[in-house]
């Protein structure tokens, strides 16, 4: 039987693309300058590395609220479909990117531990794992190669230096190979490479190296008479790739309760097997390089609830914030280059701040806040990153559902208004850069400065995608083939009884309070959109609108217009021009300021030649939406979609909305039905107000 699946051809691509296969080097010490010299930057340490990683993936400037932000586009994760996208925090990112830039030039806060603090589930772990696979994928690449040494022994004739019948020894640490170097050495040797370099990177030599390797160094620099030449004879430089997996250039380290901390799981430990063969305790190579702090050399490491750590613990990392050594038990002092981030959560932060004893990690950590999203586009995202269309199948979502759950989310976020004639609801659609009468940029930036803890408190989004993920198993088990917001709703305020993070009562009556205020917004969007599919009628709007225009150009201009019907001159028609503005709330004292910037605008166009449409417009477009609503909605007949009883000529008519609802608004089948027959329940109620 012959197989369907080409495997050969999978694995030749794959062996092509593969960059361990075709991106691999090994060379002499000699061969190694030589590309050092090429480009002294395989050179940087890990602080320069990641920094330019970030950079190098691109950046935008954009302009919020008067502020200037740069946003880093390697937090978008596109290379890996977005998995681990970061949305919303671009301020956060910003500064982190910031502390990175003076580590990186060397402005101290290269001795510092990187404090992300936030809320549970505030995209702390997130933000670190999109930087660890980016250093994966990084250090793979042409611009991120790094590169380590290995000591060998051909012939076998140093006797048994690296150990019982072993000819190759690599670099525990994955070390520079420039650490090879001698010190007095060093000065020079950067000199000589940093001659004639264009670039802004200069090359500089810190650190030592790791016991085991100046051991040997030492052992081969007697053997030789102190001849470096020929102790470097011995040193085989390769490329090596970064790895969490495989714990190279990656460390993670998580608490455990306090019986089970061991100091050795940062530091490493004596290998016991190895002491009879080597003779004693203090032998270099008796150790195992396998604590977290080793493996993350040249890379990073990072602390899961950093601020739980046993007090042990902290000393082990103060010293490799601020000396860039660790200090196992009974061993030689080791240095580290690798970039510390601890992520923590608010209630072992506030311990933090209470305890004098920890007075010096809070000296020497740099702390970045990474609260809650306020805004509601980015808040939606991330829900519509894990559900779509692409990832879910047999069952839809309707249109505002995941918007409504992430409105509700944000507003549980949001400090009050301390001003009296602003909402919460305002305030969310402030911050999400909606323009709201009489609230200008500088005042968005006065209501961001008057809170002390917006974001920090409030509902996680891991919350919200529970209850999403409840709501789509409930509505398949039930074979409903789509999900609405008041299914999803149900599930948010049910969840609320035992949330595990929520004992306070009062608050959770204020966020069942707020519930009901995402209700009736979402009330109003429905029937605004089911108002605009009933008046969509593309001829209706372009006769509308043309008698609109003909009436304010007669009006500005102090002229009459001619009766279509009756063929004489009449004033403009008042009544008509008013009822269409005020649907957008144009005030009587400003409907001369409306009319004449509509018709210079008219006017600008006529000049390049193009003729107005109402589309241009998107305010005049919604008046004469909803001007039209109200002339056809009696005609329609809605209401008797609430009995289900409708004679042909209005169902022909509902079907046209339920098409229009499927082909504008993005509603399906199920969907358009189902808010069809809630915004005809509301007609039946009475409830429609007219705007």
């Amino acid at each position: 039987m012959t197989s369907s699946v080409n495997f050969r051809t999978l694995v030749e691509k794959w062996q092509s693309q593969s960059p361990s296969l075709a991106s691999h080097w090994s060379g002499s010490f000699h061969e190694y300058l030589d590309l050092v010299k090429s480009d002294p930057k395989i050179t940087r340490n890990a602080y320069q590395r990641m920094y330019d990683m970030i950079v190098e993936s691109g950046t935008e400037e954009y302009i919020d609220f008067k502020k200037h932000v740069m946003r880093y586009k390697f937090f978008d994760d596109l290379d890996n479909g977005g998995k681990d996208a970061v949305f919303g925090l671009d301020v956060q990112l910003m500064k982190l990117v910031n502390v990175l830039k003076a580590a990186a030039l060397g402005y101290g806060t290269e001795k510092r531990v990187i404090l992300l603090h936030g809320p549970v589930g505030s995209a702390k772990s997130t933000i670190c794992r999109r930087i660890k696979k980016g250093l994966e994928s990084y250090s793979r690449s042409d611009k991120g190669a790094l590169f380590t040494f290995e000591w060998f022994d051909e012939s076998g004739k140093l006797d048994g230096l690296f150990g019982k019948d072993v000819r190759v020894f690599p670099s525990p640490m994955n070390e520079e190979p420039l650490l090879l170097i001698p010190e007095e050495m060093r000065a020079s040797m950067c000199d000589e490479i940093n001659r004639g370099q264009d670039g802004k990177y200069r090359m500089k030599i810190v650190g030592e190296l790791c016991p085991p390797s100046r051991f040997i160094f030492k052992a081969l620099m007697e053997k030789y008479n102190g001849d470096l030449m020929k102790v470097l004879t011995h040193v085989r430089v390769k490329r090596f790739y970064i790895s969490e997996a495989d714990r190279i250039g990656i460390g993670t380290f998580q608490p455990k309760d306090e019986k089970n901390q061991d100091s050795t799981e940062l530091t490493g430990d004596i290998n016991y097997r190895k002491i009879a063969e080597y003779g004693s305790d203090s032998d270099p190579r008796a150790f195992n390089f396998d604590g977290e702090f080793n493996v993350a050399n040249r890379g990073m490491i990072e602390f899961v609830e950093v601020l739980k750590l046993d007090v042990a613990f902290l000393y082990d990392l103060l010293g490799a914030s601020q000396e860039h050594r660790v200090k196992p038990k009974k061993f030689a002092q080791t240095h580290i280059d690798e970039v510390i981030i601890g992520h923590t959560n608010e209630p072992e932060y506030r311990k933090l701040q209470d305890n004098e004893f920890m007075e010096a990690l809070r000296d020497r950590t740099v702390k970045i806040d990474i609260p809650y999203i306020t805004r509601l586009n980015e808040e939606t995202n991330i829900y519509k990153k894990d559900f779509n269309s692409q990832r879910l199948r047999g069952i839809s979502i309707a249109p505002h559902t995941i918007e409504i759950a992430a409105m509700w989310a944000i507003l549980t976020r949001l400090e009050k208004p301390k001003k009296a004639n602003l909402t919460r609801l305002q305030k969310l659609k402030l911050y999400n850069g909606k323009t709201l009468p009489n609230f200008t940029e500088d005042n968005v930036k006065e209501l961001r400065k008057e809170t002390t803890r917006e974001g920090l408190d409030g509902i996680s989004p891991r919350y919200i995608q529970d209850k999403l993920s409840n709501a789509l198993v409930m509505a398949q088990q039930m074979n409903k083939g789509s999900v609405n917001p008041f299914m999803v709703m149900n599930e948010l305020e049910s969840g609320l009884k035992h949330h595990s993070l929520l004992s306070n009562e009062e608050l959770k009556q204020e966020y069942k309070e707020l519930l009901s205020v995402v209700k009736q917004e979402y009330e109003e969007i429905i029937k605004s959109e089911v108002q605009r599919a009933i008046s969509a009628d593309d001829g209706a709007l372009h006769r509308l609108c043309a008698n609109y225009i003909d009436n304010v150009k007669a009006y500005t201009q102090k002229e009459k217009v001619r009766n279509q019907f009756t063929g004489s001159d009449e004033e403009p028609d008042e009544r008509l021009m008013r009822t269409i503005e005020e649907k957008i709330e144009i005030p009587e004292s400003r409907k001369d300021d409306f009319r004449r910037e509509i018709m210079n605008y008219i006017g600008a166009l006529a000049i390049d030649g193009k003729k107005f449409n109402y589309k241009m417009n998107d305010r005049l477009h919604k008046a004469l939406e909803l001007k039209l609503f109200e002339d056809q909605k009696d005609s329609i007949k809605l209401t008797s979609l609430v009995s289900s009883m409708a004679d042909k000529d209005t169902q022909e008519k509902i079907d046209i909305v339920k098409s229009r609802l499927i082909k504008d608004f993005g509603y399906d089948e199920i969907s358009a039905t189902d808010v069809l027959h809630y915004v005809a329940s509301i007609f039946a109620r009475g409830d429609v107000k007219n705007k």
